[in-house]
């Protein structure tokens, strides 16, 4: 069976096993993609981008899968995405002040995660556990709840110069990752840190950053037969065929025999989805 569409970040959820189940969505289509682990898929690229927002045909891509434009336009495309500590919606300058309401100005968590190893991030409180499982973390722990992205920004700035804010996507996608006390670590962190929590707290209102003393950790199983024993990273503007055997799904990256691809990379793409592949030609 072919399905065919524009690519955007898989879907994922987390059962009760702790196991991640994804679904690859191809326009408007949703495939169910833990079932074909261990089989051959076929990944086609047509030659297409259509940019994720406005659906204009497209060459290249920016930020994900949009257009030029977009980007100049667009609150999710500013700097302060990328920075939340540079968030401005405060100072009457957002983009879209009614996007900034409902994505910045909305609860928020600190937390620690264990992906290529322990890291600082932040998210939507409404995006857990999803934002854990987009990065491949193992185990995730919320340390600290606050009411805007502006303020998960300033304190993960600071949680920075302790810890790493970035994932190694190599290290995450290797196997037998150790697992680590994410709760001593969080009772290592706070102290060290409590001045300039403190310091944060106080410019704004009483009761906006939340300490997070009694959370539990989480741990994530991904769905992986075998991790390659050397990480080729696939392209699709480069080879736009992937016809190979599936062993795993992790993150963002389908992991396959001969190497792995970061789909999130190619949101916009527009891409064929065969589960009987045909020869590459």
């Amino acid at each position: 069976m072919n399905y065919t569409g524009n690519l955007q970040k898989m879907a994922v959820s987390l059962a009760d096993t702790s196991q991640v189940n994804y679904t690859l969505i191809l326009g408007a289509e949703a495939i169910p993609l833990n079932q074909y682990i261990g089989q051959n898929i076929q990944l086609r690229y047509t030659g297409k981008i259509n940019c994720v927002y406005c659906g204009n045909l497209i060459k290249k891509g920016y930020q994900q899968g949009y257009c030029f434009p977009c980007t100049k336009k667009l609150a999710q495309c500013d700097f302060c995405i990328l920075k939340p500590e540079l968030c401005h919606y405060h100072k009457g300058t957002c983009r879209e002040p009614e996007w900034g309401k409902t994505h910045c100005m909305q609860p928020h968590i600190v937390y620690l995660a264990n992906t290529s190893g322990i890291k600082v991030g932040i998210t939507r409180e409404s995006q857990i556990p999803t934002r854990w499982l987009d990065q491949g973390a193992i185990q995730a722990l919320p340390i600290i709840r606050v009411q805007t992205r502006y303020q998960s920004g300033l304190l993960e700035q600071e949680f920075s110069k302790l810890i790493a804010d970035k994932t190694n996507w190599r290290k995450m996608l290797q196997p037998n990752i150790e697992k680590v006390d994410l709760q001593q670590q969080r009772n290592d962190l706070l102290p060290e840190l409590a001045s300039k929590i403190q310091k944060i707290a106080g410019q704004f209102s009483l009761g906006d950053i939340e300490l997070l003393t009694a959370e539990d950790v989480v741990t994530i199983d991904y769905p992986v037969q075998h991790y390659p024993n050397k990480l080729t990273s696939l392209n699709f503007d480069k080879n736009p065929v992937i016809n190979s055997q599936l062993n795993g799904i992790k993150g963002q990256y389908l992991i396959f025999v001969d190497g792995v691809i970061n789909i999130r990379s190619f949101s916009g793409y527009e891409v064929e989805f065969s589960s009987e592949p045909q020869a590459n030609s």
